[in-house]
């Protein structure tokens, strides 16, 4: 049976791993798993490899953060060596992280392995806006590998203004669990909140929500209404969004905490709408020595197909690839539009009692589900494993 390495350095998510394990009838599954690895992937349900990486000589926290970036990291020792020796197809992701680049090193050096790369990155950034490191990075993955999986048609778009041919790019949409984020047997609640995923930065636009919701609360669009906001996630901008929450009035109504992803589902089933109000910028903060992160926009939003599977109202900006996911559902207003996101929550789930579900088409659900993806995968891997026999 083939055997399949996921290669994604430090950033392995339970909830991205899941498609794999629907594979055991055709390929056979390994993780390359890191010790600094920012989420428990111990559930997750695939067989692990414990390596190493130059992250491991370093010391803990910012300062081993900063040599890492400096000096680059890769995989490093024996077990990553035997691993990558083992596998017919490496699956990596997108142009310009050093663990893809690690993958194509190898594959150029020598490897006897298909590398596939998933690529969500929806702005074709070529090299002139990327920093130094991530610039070679960038032309080693796309001479080494052998096959894209692009998150979206967008995505898609970006690979071949990059330079990628037509026939090495396939689309592979994200997939959840519907059944696991379906909400059929949940209560309804008894009062409105509005949820808003998403890591604490600024490009995320949490602040743009909690405009919206001030807005609502004054009664400055239609009726006053009073909802409940709950931000979820980590990150740099929290104490400012307390902050923020506070001076706008609205310190008793929200809530920031992360949630474990295993609670996500009953999250979903006790809101009455979700808000993803993405902006089509980051923050303009400098790479170290280098070019300004100011080029970012939502690549696809994972919480998009949850929320969708729990059948929970979604408001969006349309930032990045937003609409293309959305598929003509849900409501799009502009980003930084945050009185566009107050009459729309206005008009739909707060017009209606709290919890209330919406119906999307059984088509698009399907799109989106792990079961789906899962075959989109095999068959990707059936197809370039058998490209490469036919050349030999």
């Amino acid at each position: 049976m083939p055997r399949v390495l996921v290669v994604r350095g430090h950033q392995a998510t339970p909830w991205e791993l899941r498609p794999w394990t629907l594979l055991p009838d055709r390929y056979e599954v390994e993780l390359l798993r890191t010790g600094p690895n920012a989420y428990d992937t111990s559930g997750a349900g695939l067989a692990e490899v414990a390596v190493q990486t130059r992250r491991d000589r370093f010391p803990s926290g910012r300062v081993g953060d900063l040599l890492t970036r400096v000096v680059g990291d890769r995989y490093t020792g024996d077990a990553a060596d035997a691993a990558f020796a083992r596998a017919d197809v490496v699956h990596a992701e997108e142009l310009s992280y050093w663990f893809s680049a690690d993958a194509a090193r190898r594959k150029l050096a020598g490897g006897r392995f298909q590398l596939v790369q998933t690529v969500w990155e929806t702005l074709p950034l070529g090299t002139t806006f990327r920093n130094a490191q991530a610039k070679g990075w960038r032309d080693e993955v796309i001479a080494a590998t052998d096959l894209f999986l692009a998150a979206t048609e967008r995505a898609r778009d970006g690979l071949l203004l990059e330079g990628v041919p037509a026939e090495k790019i396939r689309i592979n949409q994200a997939g959840v669990d519907l059944e696991r984020f379906s909400a059929r047997d949940a209560p309804a609640p008894s009062e409105h909140v509005i949820l808003s995923p998403g890591r604490l930065v600024w490009e995320k636009g949490h602040h743009d929500v909690l405009r919206a919701v001030a807005a609502l609360h004054r009664g400055l669009v239609g009726e006053s209404v009073r909802p409940r906001v709950l931000l979820i996630g980590h990150g740099p901008e929290e104490a400012r969004l307390r902050a923020y929450a506070e001076e706008l009035g609205l310190g008793e109504f929200v809530e920031i905490r992360g949630v474990p992803y295993d609670e996500m589902p009953a999250t979903f089933a006790a809101a009455s709408a979700m808000v993803l109000a993405s902006l089509p910028s980051a923050t303009s903060q400098l790479h170290v020595f280098d070019l300004p992160r100011a080029f970012w926009e939502e690549q696809f939003g994972y919480v998009l197909a949850e929320a969708m599977a729990a059948g929970l109202d979604i408001v969006a900006s349309t930032s990045g690839a937003i609409p293309e996911v959305l598929d003509g559902t849900g409501t799009l207003v502009a980003p930084g539009d945050y009185m566009g996101i107050a009459r729309a929550l206005a008009a739909g789930p707060l017009s209606r009692p709290p919890g209330t579900r919406v119906a999307y088409p059984e088509t698009l659900l399907q799109r989106y589900s792990v079961e789906a993806m899962a075959g989109r995968l095999a068959d990707a891997y059936d197809a370039v494993l058998a490209a490469t026999s036919a050349r030999t």
